[in-house]
C-alpha cells in the first residue's frame, strides 16, 4: 500500500503490507470521525493524494492540489473518507486485473473476475469496508463489477456529476457513479455526490419495456422473471443498434484513451494489456471516429423514443456469467462483457445494475435503464425491486 503525505482532512494509515488489502486500497485514511464510510477510486482526486490510476507508469505522480469537485462535495456531507481504492490499469479494461497493484479478489466469488476498472471499489463494498464507494463508468467500469461481486452499481446521466479533478481529464463518456450494497446507501450516495438530487419518487406501479438482448438462456430466464415483479405485463421491446452503439462505444474510448495515455507508452511502464490496446487505439482515424459520432447521434434518439413509452428497459447487465480469472486474459471474451453495458455510455443514459439470485454459485444481475435526469426514478425501482423480491424489506 503506497504511503504519501494528506491534507489535514485524513491521516494517511501505515503498518505492515498486506497484500490482499494493497490489492484493494491504493491507500487507507485513519479518521476518528464519525459517519458514512465512502472510498474513492484512484482516478478521482484527493487533495494531497497522488492519483496513480493503478499504473505503474504513474507511480511517481505528485499529490493532488485539489479535491475532484465530487470530492469536495461529498466533504459537506456526514462523510468520511477511508481510502482510494484500485483499478485495472488506467481504467482502460474491464476484468479488473492489474499485474503492477495486484487483484483484488471477488469476495463472493473469489474463482472469477472483480470486474473493472472499478474493481476496488467494487471489492471493497463487498467486504463492508465502506458504506459505499465512488467508480467511473466509460463502458461498464461501475456496472461490471457490480454486477461481478454481486452489488449496485449507478451509471449517472452523462453531465450529472462534474468529471472536474478525475483522470482523464477529457472524455465524452465517462460518468462517475456510486457502487452500493443497497439501494438506500445508493441514494445516500448520492444525496452525498449531487446537490440536486431529490427525493426517491413512489412506485405504485411500473411500466418496463424488456430489451430483447443476446445473452445466456438462464440469465435472460433470470432477468425475465425479475422483470416481471417490477411490471407482471412487461413486453419485450426490440431497440436498434445495440452492437453498432457498442463498437462505436469501443472506437470513442480508443481515441480518448489514446489522446489521454498515449505518452506514457514511452516509459515502458504501462501494463502489456492495456499497452496492446493503446498501442491499437493508434489505427482509430477520423473518419471512423465521425462513423461512430454517427451511430452515438442515431442511437441516442433510439433509446429517448423507447422510453417515450415504459419508465425504464431492463436487460441483463452481463451477456454472460463472469469469466474465471485464469481465463481473463482472453481479451476479446472480456470486452464481450460490456456489450449490453457500454451503448448507454454512448448515449449518455443514466443505468443501475441490480443483483439477482445467483446461478450454479455464479452471479447475475439486470440492468434498468432510465431517461436522462431520471436518476433518482431507476434508484427506487432498485428499491421497489429488493422489496418485491426479498423476505428482508429493511435491507432496501
Amino acid at each position: 500500500m503506497h504511503i504519501v503525505a494528506t491534507q489535514s482532512h485524513e491521516n494517511l494509515q501505515a503498518g505492515e503490507a498486506d497484500p490482499a488489502l494493497d490489492a484493494i486500497f491504493a491507500c487507507r485514511f485513519v479518521n476518528v470521525s464519525e459517519g458514512i464510510r465512502v472510498a474513492v477510486k484512484d482516478v478521482i482526486d484527493i487533495a494531497g493524494v497522488p492519483t496513480k490510476a493503478g499504473s505503474r507508469a504513474l507511480e511517481d505522480a505528485a499529490p493532488a492540489r485539489k479535491d475532484a469537485a465530487v470530492v469536495a462535495q461529498i466533504r459537506k456531507s456526514d462523510c468520511r473518507l477511508v481510502g482510494k481504492t484500485q483499478l485495472h490499469e488506467l481504467a482502460y479494461g474491464v476484468t479488473g486485473l492489474n499485474g503492477w497493484t495486484g487483484t483484488p479478489v471477488n469476495p463472493a466469488y473469489p474463482t472469477l473476475i472483480p470486474g473493472g476498472s472499478s474493481s476496488g471499489s467494487a471489492v471493497a463494498v463487498a467486504m463492508g469496508l465502506c458504506d459505499f464507494a465512488l467508480g467511473t463508468d466509460t463502458g461498464g467500469s461501475v456496472r461490471v463489477p457490480a454486477a461481478c461481486c454481486g452489488i449496485f452499481g449507478l451509471k449517472t446521466t452523462f453531465g450529472r456529476i462534474s468529471r472536474r479533478g478525475l483522470t482523464p481529464a477529457r472524455s465524452s463518456l465517462d460518468c462517475v457513479g456510486p457502487l452500493a450494497s443497497t439501494p438506500t446507501l445508493l441514494d445516500t450516495a448520492m444525496a452525498a455526490m449531487d446537490p440536486s438530487w431529490g427525493p426517491l419518487p413512489p412506485v405504485k406501479s411500473a411500466h418496463i419495456g424488456l430489451i430483447e438482448a443476446d445473452a445466456e438462456a438462464d440469465i435472460l430466464a433470470a432477468v425475465t422473471g425479475a422483470a416481471r415483479l417490477l411490471d407482471p405485463d412487461v413486453a419485450p421491446l426490440k431497440l436498434v443498434g445495440m452492437k453498432a452503439a457498442n463498437d462505436a462505444g469501443l472506437t470513442i474510448i480508443a481515441r480518448e484513451t489514446y489522446a489521454a495515455f498515449s505518452a506514457l507508452l514511452g516509459t515502458g511502464k504501462v501494463g502489456a494489456d492495456v499497452a496492446g490496446r493503446l498501442a491499437r487505439a493508434k489505427d482509430i482515424t477520423d473518419q471512423m471516429l465521425a462513423d461512430a459520432e454517427a451511430v452515438r447521434a442515431t442511437f441516442t434518439l433510439a433509446v429517448d423514443r423507447a422510453l417515450e413509452s415504459v419508465d425504464a428497459l431492463v436487460l441483463p447487465t452481463l451477456p454472460i456469467f463472469p469469466p474465471w480469472v485464469a481465463d481473463a486474459n482472453n481479451l476479446i471474451a472480456a470486452l464481450n462483457i460490456t456489450a449490453l453495458v457500454r451503448p448507454f455510455n454512448l448515449s449518455g443514459h443514466p443505468a443501475v445494475s441490480i443483483p439477482l439470485d445467483p446461478i450454479n454459485r455464479r452471479p447475475c444481475s439486470l440492468q434498468l435503464v432510465g431517461r436522462k435526469g431520471d436518476d433518482e426514478r431507476l434508484v427506487a425501482l432498485a428499491a421497489e425491486y429488493l422489496r418485491r423480491s426479498e423476505k428482508n424489506p429493511d435491507r432496501c
